[in-house]
């Protein structure tokens, strides 16, 4: 990222002969002076390390302008500034605005038809000019999230190895143990405030994809500044390789990772441990560590283990529940019914699954429901059928034991539906065509406006499409998906599905969490992220079929959540920033990215005019040596 520049003129020459005296004292000759090698070891290591958000231009020099893509601003540097810069002449004759640049991107990205060469477009747009980059996502935020996230990022996982270009973030290997903290010395920003970390086991509904993971945590802090305003240089993208279990992967010549089998165990969860403590070490205690992907059978340990010890969340777990209870609140608003009155039904007991069910809970405690009632409103099915207290022991792992039902087993997802009669079946299987034609008529049967949400993705692992969902419950169905679906045409009206996307959610909780210096995150600052998502969403989206905002909103979505978020971290005393801002909106926006190009020149200023002095006749001074009577001159 970063260029190194030859070296010339004096400095080149000493460094040179530096290097032949060497060789000359070796055989008998004359060394170089301890001053001038100083000063050729000085120079010789003398690269450009810009880092942190506030560059001083005097730092660089020439061309380092175009090449840095935190600087450069193409055809947009003025004619003053590419002649102070000593750019001038390295571009055309033309001078563009950044709004004629967002044009030309525009067309750019329009001409290819296949969304990953549009990604493969976009990164190389980042790679060139980041702030033109970000403006360009955040203004075709519509368009754009399904090429930068899902589900247009999950093909570029898979084809990780053939893209790859340079790097957008830190690979830490296993067998970097021992010294983590000394590889994450290497990235070059000392100021990172936001870590998303995967260890490429569970990548979508792709399954395990190792190292090529990176494409995830890449797109979600991204989207970070994109949607929240957060500081790219803060950003951190890192993948944990450990291996991976994919034998498609490990016998693949273009995969970048480990070769070997995952490691597992003692040895893993000490890795993981060394990673926090390093991160911390040399960020902070304060350093947001977003878990993204992990396993299901680590994502849950890791959250309960690290979450008072460490600023933590995972976005599977607690993102994917926000969004999805978010959704669940602007259902009320159509079904006239409070959560009391739903019987849930989830098709999936993995993290997402259990995720949202836990914050299920939670919002019905919050609405006076004993939270024994709660969970028992919930049904939960696995892959060997619901859930239920005379499963064997040990079948029942984690979390999965508060939803088990003392009822007869049922394997049957269709059976389990006829009987249970749920009023919302949400699906997080990733299993595709799980909610067959007969399981949603049956849903239409049992409800007069059925709450069904299709969560899975990428969009080819969905439990169904919104298409089916709308036809076979005569359009009365409420439908919210994980993947983005097209808009669905029944009789004479058009309903465009709302998209479940954790984007809602992740990036104003960041911010909130970043700007207020919180120490821990607790499930109220996500059931808030929820209630501010759903106030948002207007009588006009749901008549159109969305429970969600359009994603045009979005950044409003994510500063009211980042108010809500602050609001709590102040009130239950976990921020660090002091004091406490009145106007907390005003504080936050005084923090955020600025999108638009900044002036490129040296800050320069006047002095007053000096002021005439007549000083006295300049006498030389007297030096003495080593004797008091041995005057110098």
């Amino acid at each position: 990222m970063f260029s190194r520049p030859s070296l010339c003129g004096t400095v080149g020459k000493l460094c040179r002969c530096g290097t032949s005296t060497t060789g000359a004292a070796a055989a008998g000759g004359t060394t170089t002076s301890p001053a001038v090698s100083a000063l050729a070891l000085c120079e010789a290591r003398r690269y450009h390390e810009v880092v942190g958000d506030i560059i001083c231009p005097s730092q660089v020099r020439g061309i380092d302008h175009i090449r840095d893509p935190r600087l450069n601003k193409g055809l947009a540097f003025t004619l003053e500034e590419r002649q102070v810069l000593g750019i001038h002449g390295l571009q055309p004759a033309r001078f563009k605005t950044q709004e004629e640049q967002l044009q030309l991107c525009k067309i750019a990205v329009n001409r290819y038809t296949e969304p990953l060469n549009k990604y493969l477009y976009l990164s190389d747009l980042h790679d060139r000019n980041e702030r033109l980059f970000f403006r360009f996502l955040s203004e075709n935020i519509e368009d754009l999230m399904p090429i930068v996230y899902t589900p247009t990022v999950g093909l570029a996982c898979q084809r990780f190895g053939l893209i790859y270009r340079r790097p957008h973030g830190l690979f830490v290997t296993f067998n970097d143990r021992g010294h983590i903290f000394d590889v994450m010395k290497n990235w070059p920003e000392p100021n990172v405030r936001a870590i998303c970390v995967t260890d490429g086991e569970r990548i979508l509904g792709l399954g395990d994809l190792g190292a090529c993971g990176m494409g995830i945590p890449v797109g979600k802090l991204a989207l970070y500044t994109a949607l929240a305003g957060i500081k790219p240089h803060q950003c951190l993208p890192i993948v944990v390789d450990v291996g991976t279990n994919n034998i498609d992967l490990l016998e693949d010549p273009l995969y970048v990772g480990l070769r070997q089998k995952r490691v597992v165990g003692r040895e893993y969860d000490d890795f993981i441990d060394e990673f926090m403590e390093a991160v911390v070490k040399r960020y902070g205690q304060n350093t947001l560590i977003q878990f993204e992907d992990f396993g299901n059978h680590n994502a849950f340990r890791f959250l309960d283990k690290y979450r008072n010890n460490y600023c933590t969340f995972n976005d599977d777990i607690q993102g994917t529940a926000a969004v999805a209870v978010a959704g669940l609140y602007a259902s009320k608003r159509i079904t006239g019914k409070s959560f009391k009155d739903y019987t849930f039904l989830f098709a999936g007991a993995g993290e997402a699954a259990i995720g949202i069910a836990d914050l299920v809970v939670k919002a019905m405690v919050a609405e006076g429901v004993p939270i024994e009632e709660a969970y028992h409103k919930i049904y939960m099915v696995d892959i060997d059928g619901l859930l239920t207290t005379t499963r064997k022991v040990g079948s029942l792992d984690g979390h999965k034991v508060n939803y088990a039902k003392d009822v007869e087993p049922m394997a049957d997802l269709e059976q389990i539906v006829s009987t249970i009669k749920p009023n919302v079946l949400i699906g997080a299987s990733a299993c595709a065509g799980l909610f067959t034609p007969k399981i949603l008529r049956t849903m239409a049967d049992n409800n007069e406006r059925p709450v069904i949400f299709a969560l899975s993705n990428p969009t080819s692992k969905a439990e169904c499409t919104a298409d089916e969902a709308y036809q076979n419950t005569d359009a009365r169905v409420i439908f919210s998906s994980g993947s983005p679906f097209p808009p669905v045409v029944v009789g004479d009206k058009t309903y465009y599905p709302g998209q479940g996307n954790n984007a809602y959610i992740f990036p104003g909780v960041g911010l909130g969490v970043i700007c207020t210096g919180t120490h821990h995150i607790p499930d109220d600052m996500f059931l808030i992220a929820a209630q501010e998502l759903a106030n948002f969403t207007e009588a006009t989206d749901i008549e159109r079929g969305s429970l969600y905002p359009p994603l045009a909103s979005i950044r409003d979505v994510s500063m009211n959540i980042a108010i809500g978020v602050t609001k709590c971290a102040y009130d239950k005393g976990l921020a660090s920033t002091y004091p406490e801002p009145q106007d907390k909106r005003k504080w936050l926006e005084d923090q955020l990215y600025n999108f638009n190009y900044e002036c490129s020149m040296p800050v320069t200023w006047t002095w007053p005019r000096m002021p005439y002095i007549k000083t006295r006749e300049l006498v030389p001074t007297k030096l003495y040596g080593k004797k008091k009577n041995e005057e110098i001159l």
